[in-house]
Order: structure tokens, then sequence, then C-alpha cells
């Protein structure tokens, strides 16, 4: 039986040629899901450092996008030699020899891409950032969707796509590793008190972490930390706190809106004593002038 298919299918190779693209692609996507789930079980979550559990999601979707395109790769190259030497008669062992021997000339033109792949090897290794991460690779700022062997794919604010040589990246900012940290200035009259500034910040703060929309991102709830710099006509003091990955800027922007909402309405109380003795003595001095 076994010479009766061999038999058919030397008569017949276009049905031989179709038959080996389709066991290529079943083998593609049989290698997909076993990648994956051996790196899943590989790459697991321990509660250690400022690792979370979407940390090593993101270390592990970016392992199976590089070793799942090495493996679709190699699989299309062994089913493409098959059909070029079994069905066309194209001995590959001359053009391997061929290729060592031209390996040291195309070398030198080749230095950028092996240097491409050696940078990416480094950057999963690393792990420097992941799919999904937001980062800053030399000046280009938004989001990884994809990570290969020679190039990182990156999408701005703007929807713009960004493909940066691997080989070419030399300082990278990762905002989205471990935790993230609210840095907030705020800019107020110089009369404030600071005290009642503080405890109203922090009052806000400590409200904002204990709410169910905000419990899940706020690591630590965001609090007074100091006076960071003050002129005549303003006060600025800065707000910080910790959260999770890629959350500090919505949790700052609410942070900001409920303190802005806050010192519109109690801005006077906040006054201090000199500042309200000041506005006392003012309105007297008009009242006796009507």
């Amino acid at each position: 039986m076994w010479k009766q298919i061999e038999t058919w299918f030397s008569d017949n190779p276009w049905a031989a040629i179709i038959l080996i693209i389709a066991a290529a692609y079943l083998a593609r996507h049989f290698a997909g899901m076993m990648i994956e789930k051996i790196v899943r079980r590989t790459v697991r979550y321990r509660a250690h450092g400022d690792i979370n559990e979407e940390d090593t999601k993101k270390r592990q979707d970016t392992l199976i996008s590089m070793f799942t395109a090495i493996a679709q790769t190699l699989i299309w190259l062994v089913a493409t030699f098959t059909v070029l030497k079994n069905y066309f008669g194209i001995d590959l062992a001359p053009l391997l020899a061929g290729a060592s021997v031209m390996g040291v000339a195309i070398g030198f033109g080749a230095q950028s891409l092996i240097k491409d792949f050696l940078s990416g090897l480094f950057i999963i290794l690393e792990n420097q950032y992941r799919v999904g991460d937001i980062v800053n690779l030399d000046g280009s700022d938004g989001r990884v969707e994809q990570i290969t062997i020679r190039s990182t794919v990156v999408r701005d604010n703007d929807g713009s796509v960004h493909y940066i040589p691997n080989g070419t990246i030399t300082h990278t900012i990762n905002r989205t590793m471990g935790f993230a940290r609210i840095n907030l200035a705020i800019q107020v009259a110089p009369d404030l008190d600071v005290d009642k500034l503080s405890d109203l910040v922090n009052e806000i703060g400590a409200k904002m972490a204990d709410e169910e929309k905000w419990r899940g991102k706020i690591i630590e709830a965001p609090h007074f930390q100091s006076i960071s710099n003050f002129t005549p006509t303003t006060l600025e003091v800065k707000v910080v706190g910790k959260t999770q990955p890629s959350a500090q800027w919505n949790v700052t922007g609410e942070l900001r809106r409920r303190i802005l909402t806050a010192l519109n309405r109690k801005g006077d109380t906040l006054k201090t004593a000199e500042a309200n003795a000041k506005i006392d003595a003012k309105d007297k001095a008009d009242k006796k002038k009507k």
C-alpha cells in the first residue's frame, strides 16, 4: 500500500506539493498551540518583588510571539526545501555549500541584521519590555504591539506605527514595568494653609483608594508629599502615590479633577488665619465706606 501511495504521488507531483503545503500549514498551527502551552506552564507568576500577574502575562505573550515566529519560519523553510529538492530537481547541497563560502562576503552586508537579531534576543532575555508595555525607545513613545527577531513595532498616541530595528535601540524607558507612580504638582494661592491643604489632599486620596472603581488600580493612596516650590504669587505642592502599571494617567486625571473641585468648594476655608483676617478687615472697611 505504501508503494502504491508513493507511486501515485510520483505520478501526481502537484498533489504531493499541495499535501506538503497543507502539512506545513497544520504543523505551523499546532506548533503555535504547543509553544503557547509550554510557555504558559514554564513562565509562571511568582509573588516576589514588583512583578505582578500582568507583567508575567506580558512576558508570556512576548515569548510566545517570538518562538512562534521562529517556528513558522523553520517549518516553511523545510517545506520549501523539500518541494524544491524532490519535485523540481534542485539540489540544495551545493547551494548551502556556496552559502557557507559566501558567508564571509555576505556577512559584511548583513551586519545590521545580525546586530538586530542579537539585540532582540537580549531584549527578550533581559525582559526589558514586553508586548503591551508603554515605552519610549530613543524618542519613539507608544505601546509595544509586536517584538520580532529583527524589530520592535510601537504605536504612538496618534495611531502612527513605528518600526524600530532592535540594533538601533540604545535607550529604553519602560513606563509600565512592575508599578507606576503618581507625580502630581499643584499650584495654589500662597495664602492657603499648607496643613489644611495637606489634610484635604490626603482625605481625597484615601477616599479614592477605597472606592471599588479605583481600588484595584491604586497600590499606595495618593498623598501630600511636600512643598516643591513657591513664589510671591503661587505655592506649588507635590502629590505622590503608587498605581498598577499604565493606570497612573487615569488615576492622576481623576485625582486632579477631585482636588480642583474641592479647592473651588472649600478654597476660603483653607486660607491662613492672617489671610482671613485681612479679608475680614477689608470687608469691614468696605461696609464703613458704604
